[in-house]
């Protein structure tokens, strides 16, 4: 039994069920793609300036991760904003892993797919002022990922709302990027609750005027953009949105709230899944993609409704802190040493958050041990005086 604090400023007594699932290799070709967007295990034992300096990485741990989530037939989506770009994780860090991850992709048994987050964010937002700028940065990772052997994922760049940039300018950039790219493209819609900065991307603040803008703009490139990624937490967005899709273009949800639904589609149009979440709930969203793929919907429903209310939690507002969640449980479940995050992000959340976090896993059944796990609890809530 842990003790455990509460919203309402309470300590509340909490028993483990103690029945976790077993990660495994799916039965069966999934029938959605599964992007698990994966976070970057810190060294703390190198690190020297975390705020200021380059994040020091345990690469061991981090590229150990992934391999568990390929393990269960998941793809990954590497280097994007769960691993912190711009939130403690550099370029240079980011080319690393990139380089790293593929290495490791191409000689893992399941073929792995790997999409790789391509921005702009090696240069200072004072450098991006107009849009040749901001294509040669863009470029330049570019380049980067297709050497190393990755799908291009364009990620949204802070340069564009910087500058206040209107349609024209999006559409110069994002055109000469998608054609110039090796390989079919995903387009990155990354609303401003995850990055305040955002706010106002593709030249408006105004949802449905910037649904028609990208609507347009996959339109004109419809056979060199794989899908694209939308995290916006509104699902009916997102189901009137890939309804007007080309064929062929994919919808990768990115909404960390409503997921189940949209994945499972409404007989006529599904989603698939580039999410932070199911690197955090990796056996329960295999075995839940798995289940859809048999036909088998009480399971799937079964696997991912307890899954629901932890991402809810971990996403909570200001959801740009999601990360601490992830990296959290992989702490608990033995996936890295320690509770220490690039740029000491651990501490964008409190105790509350982190005891919540912990009862709604193990009622999801996402505890791998369960032993482990309340001991390291119970580490925490002594570091923040409960004993």
């Amino acid at each position: 039994m842990l003790t455990l604090p509460t919203y309402e400023g309470t300590l509340e007594p909490y028993h483990l069920t103690g029945d976790p699932l077993i990660p495994r290799a799916p039965k069966v070709p999934l029938t959605r793609t599964a992007f698990a967007a994966a976070h970057v295990v810190s060294d703390p034992l190198r690190e020297r300036s975390p705020w200021d300096t380059r994040p020091a990485v345990d690469w061991d741990a981090t590229l150990g991760f992934r391999r568990g989530l390929w393990d269960q037939g998941l793809g990954l989506a590497e280097a994007m904003d769960t691993a912190q770009r711009g939130m403690g994780v550099d370029w240079p860090t980011a080319l690393e892993l990139i380089q790293r991850t593929m290495v490791a992709a191409r000689v893992h048994p399941l073929r792995p797919r790997v999409a790789c987050g391509a921005g702009t964010d090696h240069v200072p937002l004072s450098d991006l002022r107009d849009a040749p700028a901001i294509i040669a940065a863009y470029e330049t990772q570019m380049a980067a990922i297709e050497g190393a052997g990755g799908q291009i994922i364009l990620m949204a760049s802070r340069a564009f709302t910087a500058i206040g940039a209107d349609e024209g300018i999006y559409a110069r950039v994002y055109a000469r990027l998608i054609a110039q790219a090796k390989d079919p493209v995903i387009l990155h819609w990354l609303g401003d609750m995850f990055d305040p900065s955002l706010r106002g991307y593709w030249g408006h603040t105004d949802v449905d005027r910037a649904t028609e803008f990208v609507l347009s703009l996959i339109a004109a490139y419809p056979s060199r953009i794989d899908g694209i990624k939308i995290s916006l937490l509104d699902q009916r967005h997102e189901e009137a949105f890939r309804a007007r899709l080309p064929a062929g273009v994919r919808l990768y949800t990115g909404d960390d709230f409503n997921y189940a639904p949209l994945i499972a589609g409404d007989g006529t149009h599904h989603s698939h899944a580039l999410l932070g979440i199911f690197a955090a709930i990796a056996p329960a969203a295999a075995q839940a993609l798995e289940a859809l793929a048999l036909g088998d919907m009480a399971t799937y429903d079964a696997l991912f409704a307890p899954t629901v209310p932890l991402s809810r939690e971990i996403f909570r507002a200001p959801t740009r802190f999601y990360k601490a969640g992830i990296a959290f449980l992989a702490w608990l479940n033995g996936q890295q040493s320690h509770f220490i995050m690039p740029a000491g992000f651990q501490s964008a959340r409190g105790i509350t958050h982190y005891a919540a976090v912990f009862r709604l896993a193990d009622q999801a059944r996402l505890l791998a041990q369960p032993d482990l796990a309340a001991a390291r609890m119970k580490t925490l809530l002594a570091l923040h005086g409960v004993e």
